[in-house]
């Protein structure tokens, strides 16, 4: 494959390359100076990637909190909406409660066009054509896989604001990919002798063996032990001994950081909450016949960081994949060579 490699540091750098196909990477200085941004495209159409939590959607570049508060009017003091076919979508206020389908309700669809805008509006653009690269927990692809690629492609032609501006895509089309092993795609090569994957979400636990880079089929598990239970446990803990009932907040700070800006008891009872949830982690990879001493274990998404930090692991056979982004950009990535072969055969 040849790449073909731009660097610059112009927003509107696409302008007079829409129909480029193939890989340009580009440093833009309003994510953080020496960070590239990679576009894979397919013709005329940009791949765009969204990875559907059920606490956060991630795209390449942008993470928020899958929520979308619907209303009539236009909301007095967020300026983060969605405006689509006359309702108005706040975004990241409130809780979304867990639904193992996520056709259930409109709220997936709205949350993945404010991912498409915020990727459209790094590049200074308002109107694209675009092919989704998504994903799905890996037991739960195969039943889900054709529902929830006809619930995103639902409209060929999208006109909606979102934070006061308006933008018009047209989504040609989308790929629906597993979870967890999409998150590695682009690096199996590194993936030496066995290896264990554990991909922690809000909702989900996705558990999955790497033989020299190598899926293997029967050896793949879905668990629905997101990060989500340890808020519950650290919520009724502190309630219980205290009778107090502990902000979303303060624990979400607590699940992403590590550390929870709070006294006594409140600080133990948080992290020793958290450390019987890890505890109860490993048990479960146990439970798939984990062993420290035959394969090394490798941590990725949203609990990363709690395991991390309460657990007790290894630390010369654990991994931590902690960009919470890498899923979507190896979404894009997979996506990209699946349709580049695609193309190749016909």
């Amino acid at each position: 494959m040849r790449e073909n490699t731009n660097v610059t540091t112009n927003q509107n750098y696409l302008i007079g390359r829409t129909r480029q196909e193939g890989i340009t990477t580009t440093t833009m200085g309003n994510l953080g100076g020496e960070e590239n941004m990679r576009d894979y495209r397919i013709k005329d159409t940009l791949i765009l990637a969204c990875d559907h939590g059920y606490g956060n959607i991630k795209s390449c570049h942008s993470v928020f909190k899958a929520s979308a508060e619907v209303s009539e009017t236009a909301p007095i003091f967020s300026k983060d909406y969605v405006k689509f076919e006359d309702k108005y979508y706040v975004i990241g206020e409130g809780h979304k409660s867990f639904l193992a389908d996520k056709i259930a309700d409109d709220d997936y669809y709205i949350l993945t066009l404010v991912a498409i805008a915020k990727e459209l509006a790094l590049r200074g653009l308002k109107e694209a054509k675009i092919h989704l690269a998504v994903g799905l927990p890996l037991k739960w692809v195969k039943a889900q896989r054709d529902s929830f690629k006809a619930y995103l492609l639902r409209n060929r032609y999208v006109n909606f604001e979102y934070r006061e501006k308006e933008y018009l895509v047209e989504i040609a089309g989308c790929t629906v990919m597993p979870q967890c092993y999409s998150a590695v795609a682009e690096n199996l090569k590194d993936f030496k002798g066995l290896n264990m994957l554990v991909d922690i979400g809000n909702g989900t636990m996705n558990i999955m063996y790497l033989n020299d880079g190598r899926a293997m089929e029967n050896k793949s598990w879905t668990e629905k032990f997101g990060v989500n239970q340890c808020s519950i446990r650290i919520r009724n803990a502190v309630l219980n001994e205290t009778g107090t009932h502990l902000m979303d907040d303060v624990i979400e700070n607590f699940l992403r950081t590590g550390k929870a800006d709070v006294e006594e008891p409140y600080a133990s009872l948080i992290r020793n909450a958290a450390a019987e949830y890890v505890s109860e982690i490993f048990d479960k990879l146990k439970d798939y016949e984990y062993n420290d001493k035959l394969m090394k274990l490798h941590f990725m998404g949203g609990g990363c960081k709690l395991v991390e930090t309460v657990g007790q692991y290894n630390v010369d056979r654990t991994f931590f994949i902690k960009d919470i982004c890498a899923t979507a950009k190896c979404y894009e990535y997979y996506c990209y060579m699946g349709l580049r072969r695609q193309n190749q055969n016909h």
